[in-house]
């Protein structure tokens, strides 16, 4: 009792023979294992907020982001899943899948009387064995320009295989290679822009070098210009008033009014001429630009684009290698951009300006046409994913063979290493190659394929010296990977390994949760 009285009311705790952190990893894998592998399901969240948003997706990172759960060790999960989106940006379910297997079965071995500190010891032997077997399979073909080449593209189409794209995935594999191969190593996926446009349908999207701005080109401006030179600014150009707040001005006469009105618009001149004064022929400006303004520009020659988007008009000073500018008396400090041609395309029923020939060359935009909304909305995150593997890979160039192939070979090595085990370890280690062989199952699963059956051949394809078998949901057999062209990336499967691994560590070492009492407003009368 005493322990009692120590919490305030409405505190809680909860511990007992099965904490329900372990219930709340296994329910979180168990929502998400189904959207798992190339025939995975979509799920569709609705918001309750106001407008019902409506998001169709089968990416684990946004369906666990658009919950909200009150269990901790739920959280817990839901946390390695953003950061293996933000790290990677692909296998965001299958990490959360094998932390639900890790802690479904490290949930048997505490009832039968294991402590949680040994199953983690073994948990944590079986990681390293895993991933030094993986690291021995994995082939890097960086030196051979050709193959390496062959690898991304395999990699983008396994990638896509299990999203929205996967009937168009030959055509969306190229494009994304060839904007990933664009960046030379980088992985700043800042100067790959994306377009969502709706019309058309997904076969029509395409990949276009350079930048596009969602916006039209005003009346009376030039329609191209050759070798530009950007400014990009956030400024105001719309009020042709002088403002002073809160003041009151009498005049005894209209001439009076006029002159008022001639000294707003002579400042007004000032400021564009200041402006112009930067040698420049396109001005875009975040706010808006108003018609005096506006004819000025126009009678120098000048493109202005007004009310730019913000993420438009910052990308565009990064791809110009310009900076946004908001004070112009000294032209020196101003970075300008440019670009070798602007003009104004069509796409769908919309108009775009387009510049070609920017600084940054590995700049490019992919337009993503589509039936509607919801169908781009889901393109831009299948792509979104794809893209982030592939700049991953670009650096990190080693790659794996897919469809279950690497559980398998990492289910083999850890089961030798259970027998060489002595004590009560080599359970927790034999807990841990059945979790691993979970994926495979679900995958097949998923597909509607017998899984136990698939999974014992593979077991035994597994036991000849270098075998490349895997699932091949498409038949619904085992089949070569290598020949079926099903590839991974490397650094994938490994933060899938280290972080499931350490978020069912750290639930595992859990053995109540305390809710705190909620804080009181007090009422101020």
């Amino acid at each position: 009792m005493a322990v009692e009285k120590l919490f305030k009311d409405e505190a809680s705790e909860e511990k007992g023979e099965r904490p329900a952190s372990f219930v709340g990893g296994m329910a979180i894998a168990d929502l998400v294992k189904t959207t798992l592998g190339p025939k995975g399901m979509d799920k569709i969240l609705q918001s309750a907020g106001r407008g019902h948003s409506v998001i169709v997706t089968n990416d684990g990172a946004t369906i666990l982001k658009s919950l909200v759960i009150d269990n901790a060790a739920s959280k817990v999960l839901i946390d390695i899943s953003k950061v293996q989106d933000d790290e990677v940006g692909d296998g965001t379910t299958s990490v959360v899948v094998l932390g639900g297997e890790l802690l479904r079965e490290a949930e048997k071995l505490v009832a039968s009387k294991i402590h949680p500190s040994i199953i983690i010891q073994g948990f944590r032997m079986a990681a390293a064995c895993a991933l030094a077997t993986l690291q021995d399979s994995a082939k890097d073909n960086k030196d051979d320009p050709e193959k390496f080449r062959e690898d991304l593209m395999r990699i983008a189409m396994t990638t896509l295989s299990s999203k929205v794209l996967s009937q168009d995935k030959e055509h969306f594999a190229k494009l994304a290679v060839d904007a990933v191969m664009r960046l030379k190593g980088s992985t700043n996926l800042e100067s790959i822009q994306i377009i969502k446009k709706a019309g058309g349908s997904l076969k029509d999207s395409f990949l276009d070098e350079g930048f596009i701005l969602d916006k039209k080109i005003g009346l009376g401006q030039p329609k191209r210009i050759e070798n530009a030179n950007i400014l990009v600014a956030n400024t105001a150009l719309d009020t042709d008033k002088v403002k002073i707040y809160g003041a009151r001005v009498r005049v005894d006469s209209m001439t009076k009014v006029a002159e008022i009105e001639g000294a707003e618009k002579e400042k007004m001149r000032e400021k564009v001429e200041k402006i112009i004064g930067h040698g420049i022929n396109c001005f875009v400006n975040r706010q808006l630009i108003y018609n005096f303004p506006e004819e000025l520009f126009a009678d120098a020659g000048i493109l202005a684009i007004e009310h730019a988007d913000f993420d438009g008009i910052e990308r565009l000073a990064l791809v110009t290698g310009g900076e946004i500018a908001s004070t112009f008396g000294n032209p020196e400090s101003v970075k300008v951009g440019h670009c070798k041609l602007i003009e104004e395309i069509m796409i769908g029923e919309d108009k775009l300006i387009h510049f070609s020939g920017v600084e940054m060359g590995q700049a490019c935009t992919i337009v993503l046409r589509g039936a509607s909304f919801h169908v781009l909305d889901e393109a831009e995150r299948s792509l979104h994913d794809v893209l982030c593997v592939l700049s991953q890979t670009v650096n990190d160039s080693r790659v794996l063979l897919g469809g279950g192939w690497p559980e398998m070979v990492m289910t083999k090595v850890v089961d030798e290493l259970a027998r060489k085990t002595p004590g009560k370890k080599s359970h927790a280690i034999e807990a841990f190659s059945r979790a691993l062989i979970a994926i495979p199952t679900i995958i097949a699963d998923n597909a509607g394929l017998d899984s136990t059956e698939l999974v014992a051949q593979l077991r035994a394809e597994h036991h000849k010296e270098n075998s490349n078998a895997g699932i091949d949901v498409i038949t619904g057999s085992v089949g070569d990977m290598s020949v079926l062209g099903i590839s991974e990336a490397f650094k994938v499967k490994q933060a899938v390994l280290l972080s499931a691994t350490e978020a069912a560590e750290m639930i595992l070492r859990v053995d109540e949760i305390i809710t705190c009492a909620p804080r009181r407003r007090e009422d101020r009368m």
